[in-house]
């Protein structure tokens, strides 16, 4: 491991690799993993006795983990605190209260777009990049909450700087995405990557001569399908109490491409973004009044 941290996420490292443990560092593992704010305040003696072991003990234990010593883990504990509990600590039960409720669903969703953030392939996002800067025209498809994002995307479509699409209805969708052909870009989101129609839909822009860009929660269908797979990794699961973070992910990453794609056009397009800005500001009545 490395020198100064734990290799991934500090919570989730030790809840992994409790079983690997001796004994009693996994003692140690489980006094920081039962109240991880409290022990961040503990001193290496005060660690020790919480966990009924020597100093040398919580010494060995930090090292383990790949920290230089114990100041350098408590830094690293910190720090994981500091982007929220990871999903293990962050479920909810029926009888929490709602500032609990509330302090869980913030710790869940942090700690996932850190996740998402870390195994975000960059290289593919450039990829998406250049696609898009080429594009003749972009179409967004998605449903359910993939549909979302697909909004979003149409939200931002001034910043593509070419003419966007984002039907809500399926077979709009589908209608749209055969009519595209060489030069055009349709971006399908599914976190599942599954969807039947999603891959009809961009089946039907490859066929055309599309190029389709996907935005997906990890190998299948839509990725394979895909000319530019873009993953986007969360805690995504099936129950019932945790928010949809895929579509958080989902949508950091469409701010990323459409902010990457407006840069990348150069000062002109952006003097003109930032004309637009000032234009609507005043349009909607929320310019800064003068000052007498």
């Amino acid at each position: 491991m490395k020198a100064d941290a734990a290799d991934g996420p500090l919570l989730e490292v030790l809840t992994a690799g409790m079983e690997r443990m001796r004994p009693s560092e996994r003692k140690v593992a489980a006094v920081v993993l039962r109240d991880p704010g409290a022990a961040v305040q503990l001193s290496m003696a005060a660690l020790a006795d919480a966990a009924g072991v020597s100093e040398p003990t919580v010494m060995r234990f930090c090292t383990g983990l790949g920290f230089a010593g114990f100041q350098s883990f408590k830094l690293g504990l910190a720090q994981a605190l500091a982007i929220g509990l990871p999903v293990t600590h962050s479920a909810i039960e029926l009888d929490d209260p709602v500032d609990a409720m509330a302090g869980k669903i913030f710790d869940h969703t942090l700690s996932s777009l850190d996740r998402t953030r870390r195994a975000l392939d960059t290289t593919a996002v450039a990829a998406a990049v250049d696609v898009l800067l080429r594009a003749g025209s972009v179409l967004f498809v998605g449903l359910g909450a993939s549909g979302l994002i697909a909004q979003d995307a149409l939200q931002k479509s001034v910043l593509f700087g070419v003419p966007c699409a984002a039907p809500t209805d399926v077979h709009q969708q589908y209608m749209a995405a055969s009519m595209c052909a060489e030069g055009d870009v349709v971006v399908a989101i599914s976190n599942t990557g599954r969807t039947d129609a999603v891959l009809e839909v961009a089946a039907a822009a490859r066929a055309g001569g599309a190029t389709v860009v996907a935005i997906t929660g990890g190998p299948g269908p839509l990725a394979e399908l895909a000319d530019v797979p873009l993953v986007v990794r969360t805690f995504e699961d099936t129950d019932i109490y945790t928010p949809t973070i895929s579509r958080l992910a989902g949508l950091v990453l469409m701010d990323i491409l459409a902010t990457s794609v407006a840069v990348r056009r150069g000062p002109e397009h952006l003097e003109r973004l930032r004309s637009m800005k000032e234009g609507l500001s005043s349009f909607r009545g929320s310019a800064d009044e003068p000052t007498t």
